[in-house]
């Protein structure tokens, strides 16, 4: 089945750090350009940020110098490492690979204490 999987959300406090996962089937991820989106509630769906097939980042400037992604090829896994997190980075965060077009369900992340 292709499909991603995303998992890693939770309850945080303000400052804390979370890992998310993007797990991908039946595609290999290293082919695709993987995006991260999140939406926040009553909010449209914003960019956060890719890993090209490359291993090139890109960072929205909201979470530049917070956020990481990183790729794990072997396990066909993209990982989001959010440090110093604040109360407005709550949402549910999304994994997309392109130029497939496929997204995972979501997974979300609440900041706060």
């Amino acid at each position: 089945q292709v499909q991603l999987v995303e998992s890693g959300g939770g309850l945080v406090q303000p400052g804390g750090s979370l890992r998310l996962s993007c797990v991908a089937s039946g595609i290999d991820i290293s082919l695709q350009t993987t995006q991260w989106y999140r939406q926040a509630p009553g909010k449209q769906r914003d960019w956060v940020g890719f890993i090209s097939p490359s291993g090139n980042t890109f960072y929205a400037d909201s979470v530049k110098g917070r956020f990481i992604i990183s790729r794990d090829n072997a396990n066909n896994i993209v990982y989001l490492q959010m440090n110093n997190l604040e109360p407005v980075d709550t949402a549910v965060y999304y994994c997309k690979a392109s130029p497939t077009d496929l997204w995972g369900r979501g997974t979300q992340v609440t900041v706060s204490t």
